[in-house]
């Protein structure tokens, strides 16, 4: 039995318990209780001036993204390589506090997160698409294909590429058709959907295809806020740490695929405007927005410093950003019953740090301690 106390415990959905304790049973949390109330024995850690949360989820990250031997981004390396820088960027993130992530995804997200689970290897829980369908997957017939293909190879999520990278201008690729297969298909299998969406047609017809979630948006205009909110879907904005993380290590991704100095000079162009967008999204009423980071090479472990911009930059309320990264992220992932809150019979997910987040978010980045699955990790840093 593990028992750790604080000054205070955040519950993950808005509620913050003062002088409190968590005990942990095997994989479990079985009691959140008042620290006279908490039993005797155990393994006891106490955390004076610290905070007791749900551990962190990040819902958008790119796993086994990595720069190579010569220090660019790296993506013609072996399975096995990429296995291996998958499994090193997953121990960076769960020390970070990041007890689960979902990765979009590629297939060797998949015996990583089979690792994980056998406990053969420390990592966060990895929620994994195995892959994604785009406007080269085909028409209507192939994409339900596709869906297929993955779903019984184990997918988590399905992830579909609806528009162009913000690199490229974020228009629009695939019809409405084509969304309709393929968010119907995963949800005939019951996967949800996460769609690359970055203007107001793609996120649109995402919404209208009965898709889950939206990731990025950085062109979305309030009238499409509002459809997402009255159809129901997640929105997932990247607000801060993929731009700042792409424009710090400019010189280790220029001149790979699309990335050219006009495509940085886009994004750079466009950072006050995601903000932007990340205001009216929390101003939309209804509209339901997650925490992700999309950490890309270079990104990983860094994951926090996306939730301080949300709020310093942003405006976003700590207690609100709290809830956005463990609860509804949670729920997002279809988790909500698993994961995201400290309550009883909740998995032992949890992240303890110095001060109070709900005053001052930088202190998110002060982990102590990091419990995954019941399981105590201790940052090296």
């Amino acid at each position: 039995m593990l028992v750790l106390t604080a000054d205070r415990v955040v519950d993950g959905r808005g509620g913050v318990l003062e002088d409190h304790g968590v005990v942990v049973r095997e994989d479990r949390i079985a009691a959140v209780l008042p620290r006279t109330e908490l039993p005797p024995d155990g393994h006891r850690l106490d955390f004076p001036g610290g905070t007791i949360l749900p551990g962190f989820i990040d819902t958008h990250v790119h796993l086994h993204w990595h720069f190579g031997e010569d220090g660019r981004y790296s993506r013609g390396d072996p399975p096995e390589t990429n296995a291996l820088h998958a499994v090193e960027n997953g121990i960076r993130m769960l020390e970070a506090g990041f007890t689960t992530v979902q990765s979009l995804g590629a297939a060797v997200d998949g015996p990583v997160r089979d690792a994980v689970n056998r406990g053969v290897v420390p990592g966060p829980r990895i929620i994994t698409s195995l892959g994604s369908l785009n406007a080269r997957t085909g028409g209507p017939e192939e994409m339900a294909a596709e869906v297929h293909r993955l779903a019984d190879a184990g997918a988590d999520a399905i992830k579909i590429f609806a528009s162009e990278s913000s690199r490229d201008g974020g228009g629009p690729t695939l019809s409405q058709e084509q969304l309709d297969a393929a968010c119907g298909t995963a949800n005939e299998r019951g996967l949800r959907t996460l769609v690359h969406a970055h203007g107001p047609v793609s996120a649109t017809r995402a919404a209208n295809a009965g898709c889950t979630t939206i990731e990025h948006g950085s062109l979305l205009d309030q009238a499409t806020l509002d459809v997402l909110a009255e159809k129901g879907l997640f929105y997932d904005p990247n607000t801060y740490l993929i731009v700042a993380n792409y424009l710090e290590n400019k010189d280790r991704y220029l001149g790979i695929g699309n990335y050219t100095e006009e495509g940085f000079r886009l994004m750079s162009e466009n950072s006050e405007g995601r903000m932007g967008i990340f205001g009216m999204a929390l101003a939309t009423e209804g509209l339901r927005v997650v925490f992700g980071t999309d950490a890309v090479a270079g990104a990983h472990g860094q994951n926090v410093r996306e939730a301080v911009a949300r709020v310093e930059q942003g405006g976003q309320d700590p207690a609100d950003l709290i809830v956005s990264m463990t609860s509804l992220a949670a729920e997002s992932l279809g988790l909500g019953d698993e994961i995201g809150t400290v309550a009883e019979g909740y998995a032992a997910d949890l992240v303890v740090v110095d001060g109070d987040p709900t005053l001052d978010v930088t202190a998110l980045g002060n982990v102590r301690l990091v419990v995954k699955s019941g399981r105590p990790y201790r940052p090296r840093n």
